[in-house]
């Protein structure tokens, strides 16, 4: 293959095709990837996203037989993982010029990964433009697709989208555009929706609902084929499998407090469970029989379970309901231990404790970073004294994970 192919009027394939059985997000690629990487030779020539980290310098060497590298003005950084972002200190050090454009997070995380402290970054918030000399290119904010610095980028000249892990495909093809594909590839795409986006889906609703004015032609994303064909059947695909469940989902906050900063913190949680939709209930356990509180468990899909601390311990009875759960088939439900605290604050591992050795699917820190990629969340949740504004936003936050991980 050559080094370059033209996707548009002065725009250009640039990346690299890996037809190995590729190791990655702990499977194997048995058909290989695609590392998608773009050059738009404007007058401000302007790359969109990299290649894998392991073939940088391959990459860098292919692209200064097309371009020299100080010529470069721009490159856009979509998502910052090593396979989209992996080639971007080889590219950077060959082009000294370049100003990288990135989302505010993701900057940081470059700065942070490559030692780039000192290279000039563009930020981009949602539908900011740039010229780059007889194109222009649009910038949305995407987080969670699927981590949370993500964004898109769109052509407006060439109605061309750029959307980085957003419709990729794990297929290793030298044909590139979808119309010559030699093979069925729609299981391929699904699948692909399915490990990696599916996770995020109330995510992939708003990233559609940004892009529905947008005039599409082209989808050219980072892995797999570039689809000039159809391209608006595949954005539909993306919102028929993102569409919420028609089941109702209900979340249960069960707690027992001391001094009452535990009732915050369950009621915070609450309004971020609203945030996403999702029917509530908080009980605190004195104020309800053992009977009353074994039915609303029943007929909750997530649980929350907290208490505050007094003397490295529980209160109240909230110790009874956890014991009570150990007989109960809750296999299907969800359960997230939080509490407050003043000082030492076991109580709430306590309470995860209880809730590992039941029968449900206790949600931590490590849970969600394997099945979101989202590192901000601590679970379980520890509040200490009366939450702050900021400890507000981060327990509302909780419960807006937890209804999305319902609502997928």
């Amino acid at each position: 293959m050559t080094n370059k192919l033209e996707i548009a009027k002065n725009s250009y394939w640039v990346g690299y095709v890996d037809d190995r059985k590729v190791p990655f997000h702990r499977l194997i690629l048995e058909k290989g990837t695609t590392y998608n990487s773009y050059l738009l030779m404007t007058e401000k020539p302007t790359v969109i996203d990299t290649v894998d980290i392991e073939f940088g310098r391959v990459y860098v060497e292919k692209l200064s037989k097309i371009i020299d590298p100080k010529e470069i003005e721009y490159i856009v950084i979509n998502h910052v993982e090593p396979d989209h972002a992996g080639a971007l200190p080889a590219l950077a050090a060959k082009a000294p010029n370049a100003k990288i454009v990135t989302t505010a997070l993701g900057a940081e995380e470059l700065k942070d990964m490559f030692k780039l402290h000192n290279r000039e970054f563009i930020i981009i918030k949602d539908g900011d433009k740039l010229d780059i000399g007889g194109k222009t290119l649009q910038f949305f904010e995407t987080p969670y697709l699927h981590t949370e610095e993500t964004m898109i980028t769109y052509c407006i000249e060439d109605k061309i989208l750029y959307p980085c892990d957003q419709f990729s495909t794990h297929i290793a093809t030298y044909e590139l555009f979808n119309d010559l594909a030699k093979e069925n590839y729609m299981d391929d795409f699904e699948v692909y929706y399915k490990l990696i986006m599916h996770p995020h889906r109330p995510y992939v609703q708003d990233m559609i609902e940004k892009i529905k004015e947008l005039d599409i032609e082209m989808i050219a994303p980072s892995h797999g084929y570039i689809l000039r064909e159809n391209a608006q059947s595949f954005i539909k695909a993306y919102n028929i499998m993102s569409q919420p469940s028609d089941e109702s989902k209900k979340a249960l906050i069960l707690f027992s407090t001391m001094t009452g900063n535990t009732t915050k913190v369950a009621k915070l949680i609450g309004e971020g469970l609203e945030d996403k939709g999702i029917e509530h209930r908080i009980i605190n356990t004195k104020n309800a029989s053992n009977e009353e509180i074994k039915e609303a468990i029943m007929a909750a899909d997530a649980i929350f379970f907290g208490s505050s601390t007094r003397y490295a311990d529980m209160v109240g009875n909230i110790e009874e309901v956890l014991k009570d759960i150990k007989d109960m088939n809750l296999s299907n439900k969800l359960a997230i231990a939080f509490g407050s605290y003043g000082w030492s604050g076991e109580a709430v591992q306590v309470v995860h404790d209880y809730l590992l050795e039941s029968n449900m699917k206790v949600i931590d820190s490590s849970y969600i970073i394997k099945t979101t990629g989202m590192d901000h969340v601590q679970l379980p949740l520890r509040v200490k004294f009366v939450p702050d504004e900021k400890e507000q936003n981060r327990i509302m936050e909780v419960g807006r994970v937890i209804g999305d991980l319902l609502l997928a």
